[in-house]
């Protein structure tokens, strides 16, 4: 996808998240800070960014749980990708 995104993660709690707090789950590279992410995400997906976090699964992946400004919709984005 691009030098910070590794692929979008879709799971049952993604999916949930994305439902209920309008959040996308993305898994990015190690050395990515958030606001790479933010700035990434903003840049590719044509969104505001209010809020990312981020975590370092077991297996190893950084996983960045970004939360959309709410005039934009996860469900509706991820819709357009063709994830849903």
């Amino acid at each position: 996808m691009s030098g910070v995104i590794i692929r979008i993660h879709m799971s049952e709690k993604a999916s949930m998240l994305m439902e209920t707090q309008n959040v996308l789950t993305l898994v990015v590279r190690r050395n990515a800070s958030k606001s790479d992410i933010k700035r990434e995400v903003e840049r590719l997906y044509g969104v505001k960014v209010e809020e990312v976090r981020t975590l370092i699964t077991p297996k190893g992946y950084k996983r960045a749980y970004v939360k959309l400004a709410p005039e934009y919709s996860a469900s509706e984005l991820a819709t357009r990708l063709g994830l849903v």
